[in-house]
């Protein structure tokens, strides 16, 4: 029941917006909708934890406590955000960049986008899953290109192609898995059911499963935006609108991570050593060393932490490719901060790109001065993005770290100079934007800063602290994967 409404919810949403999306209390009914969503999801996350994983609809859903937790976070980002998008689609209308057909569109594709995700997350079946990441793609491709400026078209042009292209590899890989799952289980559709093919792990075919990987983590890791598979990342979120910038980096993105981590769990079981876990370190190492490098290089702040998102995956992919407990852990935790802090960030970013008239950082000064909570939501979403003590993402980079000093030192002095030349490039570029002389204009519409200033003190809190039952979520998740 609970999966149903998850599902059926943002589904719905997305068929009522396309009729009425044009309204002017259409972001209240895309607010609304993402609110029982996220309560929907509370409700499947309480059920998963007390009564432990679940199959629905004939094994075609699946829940447990990995992928409850990103349905918990998706849920919860998507409602933040969608709260933060009323003022914001607003003051863009007023300033003449869209019109109501355009409008109607952002908040059906919204909510559509919405469902997708948990589609991707909840679906038992590879192939669904597959399907759903497909159309996750095809609605954000709507979302980038909804400004009709020819950049815009580019970056969503782009982002079809090389995620099409990508997500073709994908559809290889998971043609070579039902193909080693079929002479096991036989025909039919038990044979891409994740469920099934965890219990027969160990008898998969090693050579099919391992090639298989390869096209997974290709195809799925053009969705992660790990590099060289990145280009499409950076001008997407430069080029749409400010709201589908957060939800790419803070969703989207591990969404298509957990595609890769799944795979990796039968791949390890079919091999019975770590072929899997050495590609992904190699990937999200490149992605980070590759990401912190380019960061300097920016002009425009929203390509900025776009790059800084594909250094955050590559931590991921290099933490859940180490393996183990305690790697495994810090992934999910680091999932967990990137998201928040990441998507109030862009929060921040696109009040500011509106207040100034522009996203190159040479031309936005002085924040703080002229709207003081938008410059300290900027200052302490860079803060804390850039691992600095006590935020959460200190604590999950550390844990990641210490596992990589234990268990592969030689990749430590490439992180650590990754995050050093991160830190340095993000800092230097955001403290005159937020402390510089101002000649700001008001808008029209009064912000919504309340989701920023949430995620951060939820960001906060799990620096200082992590609830018990959250640690217990966590640890289940982990020891499946790790």
């Amino acid at each position: 029941m609970e999966i149903a409404l998850v599902l059926g919810f943002p589904l719905l949403g997305g068929l009522l917006l396309a009729l009425v999306g044009h309204k002017r209390w259409a972001p209240e009914v895309n607010a609304l909708m993402s609110l029982i969503t996220l309560v929907a999801a509370a409700a499947l996350t309480r059920r998963v934890i007390t009564g432990g994983p679940m199959t629905a609809l004939e094994e075609q859903f699946f829940v447990d406590p990995f992928n409850v937790f990103l349905v918990a976070l998706t849920a919860f980002v998507g409602f933040t955000t969608a709260l933060f998008s009323r003022p914001y689609m607003r003051i863009e209308e007023h300033h003449g960049r869209l019109n109501a057909a355009r409008l109607r569109l952002y908040h059906s594709m919204y909510q559509l986008f919405s469902f997708t995700m948990l589609l991707c997350l909840l679906s038992n079946n590879i192939g669904i899953l597959w399907v759903a990441l497909e159309g996750a793609t095809l609605s954000t491709v709507l979302l980038v290109s909804l400004y009709r400026t020819p950049a815009s078209l580019e970056a969503a042009w782009k982002y079809f192609i090389l995620c099409s292209v990508g997500i073709a590899q994908a559809l290889f890989g998971v043609i070579l898995l039902y193909f080693a799952a079929e002479k096991v289980l036989g025909a039919g559709g038990t044979a891409l059911l994740w469920t099934h093919l965890y219990e027969v792990r160990d008898q998969l075919e090693p050579t099919v499963l391992s090639l298989a990987f390869v096209f997974l983590l290709v195809g799925f890791g053009t969705k992660v935006g790990l590099v060289p598979l990145h280009n499409w990342l950076p001008d997407a979120h430069a080029e749409g609108p400010t709201p589908v910038s957060a939800v790419l980096s803070g969703l989207l993105l591990n969404v298509a991570l957990y595609a890769v981590v799944r795979s990796k769990v039968l791949v390890d079981g079919a091999l019975g050593r770590n072929f899997s876990g050495g590609l992904m370190m190699g990937f999200g190492l490149l992605s980070v060393v590759v990401a912190a490098f380019f960061l300097s290089r920016q002009k425009d702040i929203k390509r900025m932490f776009a790059y800084s998102s594909i250094e955050h995956m590559g931590i991921m992919t290099f933490a859940f490719g180490m393996g183990g407990p305690v790697a495994a852990f810090a992934g999910l935790l680091h999932m967990t901060v990137h998201s928040l802090t990441k998507s109030a960030i862009f929060f921040t970013v696109g009040h500011a790109s509106q207040k100034t008239g522009t996203q190159n950082m040479a031309d936005i000064r002085g924040l703080i001065e002229q709207s003081p909570t938008v410059g300290w939501g900027l200052a302490l979403g860079t803060i804390a993005i850039l691992g600095m003590p006590p935020f959460g993402v200190f604590t999950s980079e550390f844990m990641v770290l210490t596992t990589a000093m234990h268990e592969h030192p030689w990749a430590t002095p490439f992180l650590l100079v990754a995050l050093g030349v991160a830190f340095a490039a993000i800092f230097g570029k955001v403290q005159p934007m937020v402390f510089g002389e101002s000649n700001l204009r008001r808008l029209p519409h009064p912000p919504a800063l309340l989701p920023v200033f949430a995620h951060l003190a939820i960001v906060l809190m799990l620096g200082l602290y992590i609830p018990p039952y959250l640690v217990e979520w966590y640890r289940q998740a982990a020891a499946f994967i790790g």
